[in-house]
C-alpha cells in the first residue's frame, strides 16, 4: 500500500458539496475520499471548474460540505481553526500595517508574550529575507514579496497543516520558481502537512509527493500518483516529463469535457 493508506492528518470522507443557484443544483464534489499522512505535500490539480478551491475551503472550514465529513487530526472540521493556515493567491495582507505588523498580528490576537512575539517574527523576517522590509507597508513591496509575508504571516502561527490556494499563480516565474524552492525548504524544516491547489503541472510535479488529479464537476477523484522523483527536481529530466506528459493527458481529458459540458449548455 502507498503512504496515503497510513493514519490521516487530514481525512475527507464521502464529501459531496451541492450549490444551489436560483432553481438549479450544480453538484461542485462528489463522493471525494483522500487520506493525508502527516507531513505530505499533497497537490490538488485538474482544471477551473473541477472543485479544487471548493474542496480546500472545506478543509480550511470555510464552507461545509453538503454531506461527508472532514477531520484534522482526528477532529471533526466545522470552522477555521489555528491548526490549519490558509494561504490565498491574493495576498490577503493588512494593507494599514506594515510587514513586521502583519506577521505579529495573529500572535498578538492569541496572547503570546510580548518576547515570544519578538523572537518569532525575527526568525521568520529572516528566513524569508525581509528583514531589511519590516517597517514597509505592503503597496511598497513586490508580488513576491508580499506573497513571503502572506507564508511568513501563516507560518508564524506554527500551524501544522498549510492550505494553500494557488498562491504562485499570478508571479512571473522567475519569482514563482525561488518561492516554491523556499516553501520547499521551509516545508522540510518543519515538517507541515501541505494541501496545494494548482493549475500548472509542472508546479505540482516540482513540489508534491503526491499528485491528485480531480475530474471536471462533479469534481472527484480522477487518479491519486505518488511522485517518486528525488528533490530537488530538475525539470529536464526524462523522468519529470514522462510524468508531466501522464498528468497532461489526464488533465487535457478534462478540459475537453468542460469544452463539451459548455457545447451541450448553449444547445439547450
Amino acid at each position: 500500500m502507498d503512504d496515503s493508506s497510513k493514519a490521516g492528518h487530514i481525512t475527507i470522507s464521502g464529501v459531496n458539496k451541492i450549490f444551489q443557484t436560483g432553481d438549479k443544483e450544480v453538484v461542485a464534489l462528489q463522493n471525494i475520499e483522500l487520506t493525508i499522512p502527516r507531513g505530505q505535500f499533497v497537490c490538488l490539480l485538474g482544471p477551473s471548474g473541477c472543485g479544487k478551491s471548493t474542496l480546500l475551503n472545506a478543509v480550511a472550514g470555510f464552507s461545509a460540505p453538503t454531506s461527508g465529513s472532514i477531520t484534522a487530526d482526528g477532529k471533526t472540521v466545522s470552522s477555521p481553526g489555528p491548526d490549519r493556515g490558509m494561504v490565498f493567491q491574493e495576498y490577503a495582507l493588512f494593507p494599514w500595517m506594515t510587514v513586521e505588523q502583519n506577521i505579529r498580528f495573529g500572535l498578538e490576537i492569541k496572547g503570546m508574550a510580548k518576547a515570544e512575539i519578538e523572537t518569532r517574527v525575527t526568525s521568520l523576517l529572516n528566513k524569508f529575507g525581509l528583514i531589511e522590509f519590516r517597517l514597509r507597508f505592503p503597496k511598497d513591496l513586490s508580488g513576491g514579496m508580499r506573497q513571503r509575508v502572506a507564508i511568513a504571516r501563516i507560518l508564524a502561527l506554527d500551524s501544522p497543516i498549510m492550505l494553500m490556494d494557488e498562491p504562485f499563480g499570478a508571479l512571473d516565474a522567475l519569482t514563482r520558481r525561488n518561492l516554491q524552492d523556499e516553501l520547499l525548504r521551509i516545508w522540510s524544516e518543519l515538517h507541515k502537512t501541505v494541501l496545494f491547489v494548482t493549475h500548472s503541472i509542472e508546479e505540482a510535479i516540482y513540489l508534491a509527493d503526491r499528485i491528485v488529479v480531480m475530474t471536471y464537476r462533479p469534481g472527484t477523484v480522477k487518479r491519486d500518483i505518488l511522485v517518486d522523483l528525488p528533490r530537488l527536481r530538475d525539470p529536464s529530466s526524462a523522468e519529470f516529463n514522462a510524468l508531466k506528459r501522464e498528468l497532461g493527458t489526464l488533465v487535457m481529458e478534462e478540459q475537453q469535457r468542460h469544452h463539451d459540458s459548455e457545447i451541450m449548455a448553449a444547445i439547450d
